[in-house]
C-alpha cells in the first residue's frame, strides 16, 4: 500500500492542488460547508429522535432534512478524496485518520441499521411524541459518532 499512496501523492492532480495558491483552501472550505451540511441536518433530526420538538413528525422532519444530509456527501467525498491525494503518504500511516475512517464506517452502518429496522415503522404511523428507545440510542450513536469524526478531522491538520 505505500507504493500506492506514494503514487496518489506524486500523480499530476495531487501536485497540481498543493502548488495551487487558492485550490488546497478552497477544497477545505468545500469539505467543510459538506460537513455543515450534512451533521447539521443529522443533529438536527437527531435531536428531533431525542425527543426535541416532540411536536413535529418523524417523517416529515426527515422528509426536510436527511436529503439535506445527502446533499452534503456531494461536497465531503470529492473534496475528502482530492485533499487526500495531497498528502496521502502521511495521512495513509496516521492512526487518526485510520480512526475517521473506521468511526465513518461505524456512522454509515448506524445510518442502515436506523432506516432498515427502526425508521420504516415511522413511515407506517407517522409517529409524533416520544419515540421507541432503540431510536434514541441510535440518535446518540450518530451524535457521538459525529462529534468524534469531526474531531479527528481537526487533528489530522496538527
Amino acid at each position: 500500500m505505500p507504493e500506492y499512496l506514494s503514487w496518489l501523492e506524486s500523480s499530476s492532480w495531487a501536485v497540481y492542488i498543493r502548488q495551487s495558491l487558492w485550490l488546497y483552501p478552497v477544497l477545505e472550505i468545500v469539505h467543510i460547508l459538506g460537513i455543515v451540511i450534512l451533521v447539521g441536518a443529522a443533529f438536527l433530526f437527531d435531536l428531533r429522535l431525542l425527543g426535541v420538538s416532540a411536536n413535529l413528525p418523524v417523517t416529515g422532519l426527515a422528509g426536510h432534512l436527511l436529503p439535506w444530509s445527502q446533499r452534503g456527501l456531494v461536497f465531503i467525498i470529492p473534496s475528502g478524496i482530492l485533499l487526500f491525494i495531497t498528502n496521502a503518504e502521511s495521512l495513509g500511516a496516521d492512526p487518526v485518520f485510520w480512526l475517521k475512517m473506521s468511526l465513518l464506517i461505524v456512522a454509515a452502518l448506524n445510518v442502515f441499521v436506523f432506516h432498515r429496522f427502526f425508521f420504516k415503522d415511522f413511515k407506517a404511523v407517522k409517529l409524533t411524541g416520544e419515540l421507541p428507545f432503540f431510536t434514541k440510542i441510535s440518535a446518540v450513536i450518530s451524535i457521538i459518532i459525529w462529534i468524534a469524526i469531526i474531531a479527528c478531522g481537526r487533528l489530522l491538520a496538527y
